[in-house]
């Protein structure tokens, strides 16, 4: 991969893509949605301790559970999918920056300084 390409995939693979973790999701009423106040409690149809899906640009890419961290929530992956999955879901990525990824991912590591 020439130098050129390499810069440039560098600079795309250190763009930020917001993350979402999807609790759970529900139908209401529009007149339900209205009548939301501070303190309403929305029951989700799913189990407390069940997976949560992560997704980026509102396709999952994975899966995992909820932990504490410190005084945050987090989420410990149990599921991810394969890069090319992962660069699909960003959306308007061709198959040369998959590919390009691939690549970069497969090349060894630089040697450590003595």
């Amino acid at each position: 991969m020439s130098s050129e390409k390499t810069s440039n995939l560098r600079q795309i693979l250190a763009l930020e893509v917001p993350l979402v973790v999807r609790m759970g999701e529900r139908p209401l009423r529009v007149e339900e949605v209205i009548a939301l106040v501070p303190g309403s409690i929305i029951e989700l149809p799913k189990q407390a301790d069940s997976e949560l899906d992560l997704l980026v640009n509102n396709k999952t890419i994975g899966r995992g559970v909820a932990v504490k961290v410190g005084e945050n929530f987090g989420l410990r992956i149990t599921f991810i999918g394969e890069v090319k999955e992962r660069v699909a879901a960003m959306g308007g990525m061709t198959m040369t920056v998959t590919e390009s990824v691939d690549a970069l991912l497969e090349q060894p590591a630089p040697a450590a300084a003595a």
